[in-house]
């Protein structure tokens, strides 16, 4: 057994921002699967919102992210966020990090879909998330440890079930490792490799959401998947994202006939809010009707979005043609594991912070280039948290792993799921449909799998498992909520219902973890 004060699980920019912001005397270590950089956060093209300009002001990005939001949103979390963001931002820039200027001490904004104003902060173009993570990297100090290729696959709680006091994980050799500590941080991001079509890391398996919902703890707006409009599509795969900031300098999607698709669908048009303009490509593909990102109108778009220009040539996809085949793909979850805005979940000592948190912020709908934002928001919240706290310190002195009983049933290859996920839990749903793929996942007994003990599974076998849990918990909720809100669209149910759906959410916890120490008012947690 190993013992620290903090286990962060996950090496993205909401964990490598707490690790940074943890004091130096607190001996931490970052767990992650695959290598460092192996993540969303290092393949992020945008870039980071913040109402920096003269023009701009925190409270219009409060507003944009209500609207792009569906109005689902945590408003006083929201405001807190825009108010911090060029707090955030310039800090980093003094800090030595590298964005994008005039060259005369002025950074670049650009726009995106659903903003009102100039206000998404870039680096390298469309590299921001690799020089934010490689610049966070660089500045982590001897304090914090880094294990990789390590896979977390069990939460530890304490004799009473009343906290969370370490992880079981596989280490590279194959061998089975406990860390204890008195802190355990879920960053391990999003589940976007449960659908076929993903802007989303191979990481991205829902590995934080299954062993939070494993261990008890409560999981709120899975239903709310965002399917970004534009991946590159070629031969009948999604080979990659073409960045929203693509569009915000004016590309425009248009058919092979050259007919404009965003036309009276939306104010914004090609810049309306993503589920508005990923539905409307969809419609098309449903029809056979092929639909391009028309690039015509940029100049120098080799050297303004250098990645995009490459992921292009290397599928065989010429950016002097000016059509680039796009289609819609899962990109981000805004439900997750419920939290309050330190990143503390319903199981003391158990926190999430990055895209595997729901902490309301993003509502229905997450507004672009605020995913960066609100990993640096609350990783920094939470660091100020467990700096100032003592809480749960003793419990790791009687760690105690509980025997659990094996069950080896089958789980069909991940392609399968996907692309069943894909079809029946998709862009579009109907009760036909979801009900089609309750009843398709229900023959998988994974009710049996979440209080079976699986330290003998190989890692490849723990992360079908683990899509396997994520891809029901989105199919369970996005069956429970009757109407259309943000990411979720329900054919059968097209129109918001205010009255009765605009701040319910749909909370799952697996079982009850009996009442610890904890350390804020629980009722922040309720709906």
């Amino acid at each position: 057994m190993k013992q620290y004060d903090v286990i962060i699980i996950g090496s993205g920019i909401a964990a490598l921002q707490l690790a940074n912001k943890l004091t130096k005397d607190l001996n931490v270590i970052i767990l992650t699967k695959e290598k460092l950089t192996t993540g969303n956060s290092y393949l992020a093209q945008g870039g980071v919102a913040a109402a920096i300009a003269p023009s701009d002001d925190p409270y219009l990005h409060y507003l944009d992210t209500l609207e792009a939001g569906a109005h689902h949103n945590d408003a006083e979390a929201v405001l807190e966020m825009t108010q911090k963001a060029p707090e955030l931002i310039k800090g980093l820039w003094q800090s030595g990090c590298r964005f994008d200027d005039d060259g005369k001490g002025k950074l670049l904004l650009g726009m995106e879909g659903a903003h009102s104003e100039k206000r998404i902060v870039h680096s390298g173009g469309d590299e921001t998330g690799k020089h934010m993570v490689d610049f966070l990297i660089e500045r982590l100090e001897a304090n914090i440890s880094i294990e990789q290729s390590t896979f977390v696959y069990d939460l530890i709680l304490n004799k009473e079930e009343t906290q969370c006091i370490g992880v079981k994980a596989k280490l590279p050799d194959g061998r089975n490792e406990i860390y204890a500590a008195p802190h355990v941080v879920l960053a391990t991001g999003g589940c976007g490799q449960v659908f076929a079509y993903t802007s989303n890391a191979e990481t991205a398996t829902g590995d934080g959401i299954a062993l939070a919902y494993r261990a008890g703890a409560e999981l709120a707006d899975m239903e709310f998947v965002q399917f970004h409009p534009t991946l590159l599509y070629v031969a009948g795969k999604t080979r990659g994202l073409i960045s929203e900031a693509v569009r915000g300098e004016g590309a425009v999607l248009v058919t092979a006939e050259g007919k404009r698709i965003m036309e009276g669908i939306h104010p914004l048009k090609d810049l309306a809010p993503r589920h508005i303009v990923s539905q409307t490509i969809y419609d098309y593909s449903r029809k056979g009707i092929q639909v391009f990102l028309d690039i015509s109108s940029i100049r120098d778009f080799g050297s303004r979005f250098p990645t995009v220009s490459k992921l292009c040539r290397d599928h065989g996809t010429e950016i002097e043609n000016d059509l680039i085949p796009v289609v819609p793909g899962s990109h981000f979850v805004m439900g997750g594991v419920k939290t309050d805005l330190q990143g503390r979940t319903s199981i003391p000592g158990l926190y999430a912070i990055g895209e595997v948190a729901c902490t309301g912020i993003h509502g229905a709908n997450r507004l672009a280039s605020n995913s960066l934002l609100e990993g640096m928001f609350v990783g920094g919240k939470l660091a100020e948290w467990i700096n100032g706290t003592q809480a749960y310190r003793d419990a790791i002195n009687n760690l105690h792993i509980p025997e659990k009983n094996f069950f080896n049933g089958e789980l069909p290859e991940p392609d399968i799921l996907k692309h069943t996920m894909m079809n029946r839990t998709g862009i579009v749903r109907t009760k036909e449909l979801l009900m089609t793929q309750a009843e398709w996942l229900s023959q998988f007994n994974l009710e049996r799998w979440l209080d079976a003990a699986i330290d003998h599974l190989s890692p490849s076998t723990l992360n079908r498992l683990f899509m396997y849990i994520a891809a029901s918990l989105i199919t369970r909720s996005a069956l429970e909520r009757t109407e259309s809100r943000g990411g979720h669209f329900r054919e059968d149910f097209p129109n918001e219902d205010n009255a009765n759906w605009m701040k319910k959410q749909i909370i799952h916890q697996r079982k009850n973890v009996k009442d610890g120490k904890h350390e804020f008012n629980q009722t922040a947690l309720a709906t």
